[in-house]
This record gives C-alpha cells, sequence and structure tokens, in this order.
C-alpha cells in the first residue's frame, strides 16, 4: 500500500509501505544505511558518464599542482668564449661569460634572473601555492559539508582557479607571481576532495574503488598532459604553458556547474529528499529526520570532529600519514631535475607510473587498507633513503629506483584517499578528507625547499623524505579497518560500526 506524499525538509518523497515489521524502538541506522547503499542501483551507463564527467576535473589539478617543474625550473646554460664549463657554479662567473641555452623567458628563473637566488626564494612560489591549499582547507572546503554542497564547490573551485591561473602571466616579478601562485593554490584547494567525494557518494559500495580509479586515470592524463604541452614550449615561454591549462579548465567549469549531479548522500541529509532520487519507507522516515536533525551547517562540522574522541584520534592519524605521503609525493616529481637525466622524459616515467598505480588500486580493493598502506609506504621510503646513499654515482640506479619509490606513494596516496572516505560519516566526510588532504598540502609545502636544497646533497631531499613516510606510516596502528563496510551518514552510526571493526 502506498502511503500519501509528504514533505520533509523542503524535499518531497514518495512513502512506501515497508516490507519488515516496524521496530518498536525504531528502525535501525544500519537498515536505513543498507537501504539507501540499494537505492543507488547498479553501476550503468550514466552512472559512468557522470563519474567520468566528475573524474575529468582531476587532469586540472594535477596540471596546476605540477606545473612548477617546468615553469620554475632551472634552464640549462652554455659557456662563451670566455670561460669553461669545468666551473659548474655559473654564480662565480660575470654574466657576460656565459648565456642560457634559449630565450630568457624560458622559466621564472631565467627571466628574473634568479639562478644565483636563495633555495628559500626559488623554491617559494611552490611554497607559497601548497600554502594556499592549505589555508583554503580550513576556511573553504568545509562549505561543501554544509550550504554549497559537492557539486557547486567542485565547479566554483575550478572557475576561480583558472581564471586566476590565466592572469599570472601578467605578473611583473616574483613577488607578484608568488601571490597568483598562493591564489591558485587557494581556490584549487577543494577540487579534488569534493571530486573524490562525489564519485565514491554516488554509487554502491562495491563500485567504490572502481570510481575512485577512474579519478586517478583522469589525473595521470592531467600528469601526461604536462611534459607534452612544456615541451613544444621549451624554447619559448613558460606563460602559454599556464593558458593551455587555464582555458579548458575554465570551460569545463561552466559545463560541469550544468550536467553534473550533486551526490543523493548530500541531499538526504540536507532534507533534499526529491532531489536525491531515493524513497523512504514511513518507519525510515522517522529515523531519518531523526539524523536530518543534527545535520551540521557552515562550520559546525570541524566542531563535530574535534569535540568527539574516535573521530578527533582519527583525524590526527591520517593527518599524520598524510604529511609523509604528501611530501613525498609532490616532491619527487619536482626534483626531477636532481637526477641527471633528461628532465622532460623523466617526468613523463613518473606520469606514467600513475597508470600502473591505478590499477594496483583498484587490485588492492579486495584488501585490506591498513597493511596495503604499511607495505607501499615502507618500499616508498627504503627507495628513498637508497637513492641518497647512491648519490649522483649511478644515474640510471637512481631514476629507475625513484620511479618504484614514486609507484609505491602514489599507490599509498590513491589508496589512502578512498580509506579516509571510509573512516568518516557523511555529515562530516568532506571536511575530514579535506582535512586529510590539506595535510599532504602541508608537508608538500616542505618539498620544493627540500628539492632545491638537495641539489647539492640528496640527502636533504631523498633522504628525508624517506625517513619521514617511514616515520609516519606508523600512525595506522591508530585506524580500525574498513574493508568492505558501508559507507556511514551520522557520527553515531560510524561510532558503532567502528566499534566492530579491527
Amino acid at each position: 500500500m502506498i502511503e500519501p506524499t509528504q514533505i520533509l525538509g523542503g524535499g518531497e518523497i514518495q512513502l512506501a509501505s515497508s516490507e519488515k515489521k516496524e521496530n518498536p524502538t525504531g528502525i535501525l541506522e544500519a537498515d536505513l544505511n543498507d537501504y539507501i547503499e540499494q537505492s543507488l542501483g547498479n553501476f550503468g551507463i550514466m552512472q559512468f558518464l557522470q563519474s567520468l564527467f566528475v573524474a575529468l576535473s582531476m587532469v586540472f589539478d594535477a596540471q596546476q599542482a605540477f606545473v612548477a617543474a617546468f615553469t620554475d625550473a632551472r634552464p640549462t646554460w652554455h659557456c662563451k668564449a670566455t670561460c669553461s664549463r669545468k666551473n659548474y657554479d655559473i654564480c662565480k662567473l660575470p654574466r657576460s661569460a656565459w648565456d642560457w641555452n634559449g630565450p630568457s623567458t624560458m622559466t621564472i628563473i631565467s627571466q628574473w634572473g634568479l639562478e644565483c637566488a636563495s633555495p628559500f626564494l626559488t623554491s617559494l612560489p611552490q611554497s607559497v601555492f601548497f600554502m594556499g591549499c592549505l589555508l583554503a582547507g580550513f576556511l573553504v572546503t568545509p562549505l561543501a559539508d554544509s550550504y554549497l554542497g559537492r557539486k557547486k564547490m567542485l565547479s566554483l573551485s575550478c572557475l576561480t582557479m583558472s581564471i586566476i591561473s590565466s592572469l599570472i602571466i601578467f605578473s611583473p616579478n616574483l613577488w607578484m607571481y608568488c601571490a597568483f601562485k598562493f591564489m591558485i593554490g587557494f581556490c584549487r584547494s577543494s577540487l579534488v576532495t569534493c571530486s573524490t567525494v562525489l564519485l565514491v557518494e554516488r554509487v554502491r559500495k562495491e563500485w567504490r574503488f572502481t570510481v575512485g580509479v577512474i579519478g586517478y586515470v583522469m589525473y595521470t592524463l592531467g600528469f601526461l598532459s604536462l611534459p607534452a604541452i612544456a615541451y613544444v614550449y621549451r624554447d619559448s615561454s613558460w606563460k602559454p604553458i599556464y593558458l593551455w591549462i587555464s582555458i579548458p579548465a575554465l570551460c569545463y567549469s561552466l559545463i560541469a556547474y550544468i550536467f553534473v549531479k550533486e551526490s543523493p548522500r548530500w541531499l538526504l541529509m540536507h532534507g533534499k529528499l526529491r532531489d536525491s532520487g531515493i524513497t523512504l519507507t514511513p518507519s525510515q522516515l522517522i529515523e531519518f529526520s531523526n539524523m536530518r536533525a543534527s545535520t551540521f551547517t557552515w562550520y559546525s562540522s570541524f566542531r563535530c570532529i574535534f569535540m568527539t574522541s574516535w573521530a578527533l584520534k582519527r583525524l590526527v592519524a591520517v593527518t599524520i600519514l598524510a604529511f609523509g605521503i604528501g611530501m613525498v609525493y609532490f616532491g619527487l616529481p619536482l626534483s626531477v631535475g636532481n637526477l641527471g637525466v633528461n628532465m622532460y622524459l623523466s617526468f613523463v616515467f613518473y606520469a606514467l607510473l600513475e597508470i600502473p598505480a591505478s590499477i594496483a588500486t583498484y587490485v588492492l580493493d579486495k584488501c585490506k587498507r591498513k597493511p596495503s598502506l604499511l607495505a607501499f609506504s615502507i618500499v616508498s621510503g627504503t627507495s628513498c633513503l637508497t637513492c641518497a646513499v647512491i648519490g649522483d654515482k649511478l644515474h640510471m640506479v637512481k631514476l629507475v629506483l625513484a620511479l618504484v619509490s614514486f609507484f609505491c606513494v602514489v599507490t599509498s596516496f590513491d589508496v589512502f584517499i578512498l580509506y579516509v572516505v571510509e573512516l568518516f560519516p557523511t555529515s562530516v566526510r568532506n571536511t575530514a578528507t579535506s582535512m586529510a588532504r590539506q595535510a599532504m598540502m602541508f608537508g608538500a609545502v616542505f618539498s620544493p625547499l627540500l628539492v632545491s636544497v638537495g641539489r647539492k646533497n640528496d640527502f636533504f631531499s631523498y633522504g628525508i623524505f624517506g625517513l619521514i613516510i617511514l616515520c609516519t606510516a606508523s600512525s595506522l596502528l591508530c585506524l580500525p579497518e574498513t574493508k568492505g563496510i558501508v559507507l556511514c551518514d551520522t557520527m553515531d552510526e560510524q561510532e558503532r560500526m567502528g566499534r566492530t571493526t579491527v
């Protein structure tokens, strides 16, 4: 028997009679959560297209994250008749004795005469980029859990990031360039978080890793596109590179706002039941209304996490691990110029490793999260330490070890993001995932400086990378296993489920 239509929280839903006898104490949240999981339906062609379109945003995120490897690099140079290449320190030579292998506008180093600047100054633009990402994680990203939602935040982040990125070419000096980089990082911060959360919340648990891999493949395409774009303009200027990664992102942000659909779980938690496309029984409505009453607004998702002991413990543990993963993940590609081999080819190798890492992530869906993360973190850290020991003696061996380390940290990165999504409920999921991402950005803040100092001593780059990721991996001991669990919607439900996990 179909009951009359009722209104709840501004969303209209159709009440259907329940086939199960109502529990005198009310329906269990787990039953409601399982019902919502089933209501999401099978992974058909429409869900695949939606996932593909949402994941496309990761192309632009990857481009902005690593573009500095080419725009902020130190170009090669050559001696004129009055000097010898035996003296490799151009800072000890008069400017008239050498010249760049190309125009002075190749990178910001050559354009603004930063070849003899301190490592702190040359690494500053990329460091403030990550600082912008870090700050936005606290100020902006929580809005995706409250009023804006995943879809609007995704479109807004991509739009503002692309506009500022297209304006950076007008920078007259390093300081204005740093200001633009900070704003790009600030706007870009929510992009991959909203994309990942929106992907996994639209599908059932058995498809969670599948859509996650779709996102990682798109990220790989963005990674791979950078050396191709940079190679085309290797003998001209760094400015067209920014235009090529900004204009497509601008077009995508406008189209995404029209065609991307909001997360049904977020719509439910905010009372927009008709838009979510999910029907509930009368007993489910009673339970859901209780869940709806505890839905957070604005920045109160932060308060909820910090006032709940189990959630705070998880957040601290994941941010410690995220710090190590972020430092190594962003540091290794930026140190491509320190390997002593062709920069463009090496960067392509790094980018191509994202593909087998995505495949490995898909395979690891059948494995437990904690042992997988621990194993890959240990291998990555050990490979980095070996790179530091080898130094510049064996360039090809060093390249292979760096690639092994990067493959392992990329796999750890991919599994880690999906693991964090499973650790927290819908009401605070985007905020918690964002906090983990910001911890990665905090680790990444130090990466450019370590890479710059590591040009003279590998221990300050590869050595520190290895030690950090090995130490931070120990935080996994404080986290529960999440393999095979359904996504929870409320803090109480997540806490009860946490008591049953090992």
